[in-house]
């Protein structure tokens, strides 16, 4: 962790769509290949006979190599997963109240409360963001196909905030340049338990999937990959610190994951969190601030949410202890 930075600039929260590698351990030398894999993909909606699939068609491969299912793993066998496209399904629009912050031709940007998955994914088709859109939009791109018309990035189901998509190609092609750029301004507000004592700093570690669970990230220099947040104090509390985030890269779950590295992880988080937290449906991080240059006007446009209800509560209740 590296103290006292002042560096604040722009970031990207999106989630990186590459194949999953990882190199077998000692402890799980001897598995049969099927099982080491569904076991480290973090999407329940994928069952082992998916991903025997997947093997007899090539899309995992051990060393380079195809193999069967049966095949038991060895210590230090490199493992990659490529999973097919998924096959078409009927992604229907949704009459799902929307929470619009701004929208033309080109672009819609929303405020997506926490609870609310972004895109749809097999064995759950319904109630996302992207069916919403297509309900209100009538208009998205197509780049990323029928599963996610529209969406250049996301934030985590239990991330409240706003989220931009794009209503046609060239918009959407715009923004991702952007965001691959790091040069989309997004601020989070997030709480952390403990009392961080640096008013600023910058957390520089790669992250990568955790290698004793590979359904969670960590830092890891095992597979990982350049990772860095940078942050500053708003408010302490003592057991708890009020924090504003800024990403310099975008890895999946990022913030949660390099703040449970430093020993001050989110609070109300499920997965990376303690189980002694603050009742919240999920981890107490917003997407406060969203700025990027409009893809036809190339005007700059920036756009801002409040803290929710449930996470201003949770604040509230602690400054009057």
């Amino acid at each position: 962790m590296k103290k006292g930075t002042d560096s604040m600039n722009g970031n990207s929260d999106y989630h990186e769509e590459e194949p999953l590698e990882f190199v077998v351990g000692a402890d799980e030398a001897g598995q049969r290949l099927d099982k080491l894999a569904t076991d480290c993909i973090a999407d329940e909606a994928v069952s082992r006979t998916q991903v025997q699939d997947w093997i007899r068609s090539g899309a995992v491969k051990v060393n380079g190599q195809t193999v069967k299912p049966n095949y038991r793993t060895a210590d230090g066998d490199i493992v990659v997963i490529q999973p097919p496209e998924p096959e078409q399904t009927a992604i229907l629009p949704e009459d799902i109240p929307l929470n619009v912050v701004y929208e033309d031709r080109d672009v819609i940007v929303i405020d997506k409360p926490r609870g609310m998955v972004v895109h749809p994914a097999p064995g759950h088709t319904s109630g996302t963001v992207v069916n919403a859109l297509m309900h209100h939009c009538r208009d998205l791109s197509g780049i990323n196909g029928q599963l996610r018309p529209g969406i250049v990035h996301r934030i985590d189901k239990d991330t409240s905030g706003l989220l931009m998509a794009a209503k046609n190609d060239r918009a959407h092609l715009w923004l991702a340049a952007q965001l691959k750029a790091h040069t989309v301004s997004r601020v989070y507000i997030a709480l952390a338990h403990g009392n961080i004592p640096h008013d600023r700093g910058t957390i520089d570690a790669p992250i990568g999937r955790d290698p004793k669970n590979r359904k969670l990230f960590a830092v890891t220099d095992r597979n990982g990959k350049d990772a860095v947040t940078h942050f500053a104090v708003l408010e302490r509390f003592g057991d708890f610190t009020l924090l504003e985030l800024q990403l310099e890269t975008g890895r999946t779950h990022q913030i949660r994951v390099h703040m449970k590295h430093i020993g001050h992880p989110l609070a109300g988080d499920p997965v990376y969190g303690p189980s002694r937290t603050v009742k919240l449906g999920g981890q107490a991080l917003h997407a406060a601030t969203l700025g990027f240059v409009h893809p036809a006007t190339e005007e700059y446009l920036e756009f801002s949410s409040p803290v929710p209800p449930d996470m201003e509560r949770v604040i509230a209740e602690l400054r009057s202890r």
